[in-house]
């Protein structure tokens, strides 16, 4: 079955950086395309990146444009999201996502707190 494990998270201060990891199971990694989102306490779901089956095409929320990186490493069936410069605002559970036949596959997710 499809398995979507992130892992990474933590406590970092404002300006500081975090690296974020997948790692996916279950399906042919290296053909789709996957995402991150990310969910603040009392917020709805928000879109943080997305990147191709081969990484040739990267998207990123505005909020997020020069301070988060998306990656992925098909050999490794894992895609990452590195962050710099983290805001207070940045404060969520991160999940990654990838859409299979129509069905959106979320993992659990992983907490990061940004605070001082």
């Amino acid at each position: 079955q499809v398995q979507l494990v992130e892992s990474g998270g933590g406590l970092v201060q404002p300006g500081g950086s975090l690296s974020l990891s997948c790692v996916a199971s279950g399906f042919t990694f290296s053909t789709y395309a996957m995402r991150w989102y990310r969910q603040a306490p009392g917020k709805e779901r928000e879109f943080v990146a997305r990147i191709t089956s081969v990484g040739g095409i990267r998207e990123y929320a505005d909020s997020m444009k020069g301070r988060f990186t998306i990656s992925r490493d098909n050999a490794k069936n894992t895609v990452y999201l590195q962050m710099i410069s983290l805001k207070p605002e940045d404060t969520a559970v991160y999940y990654c996502s990838t859409v299979l036949g129509g069905i959106n596959y979320w993992g659990q997710g992983t907490q990061v707190i940004v605070s001082s």
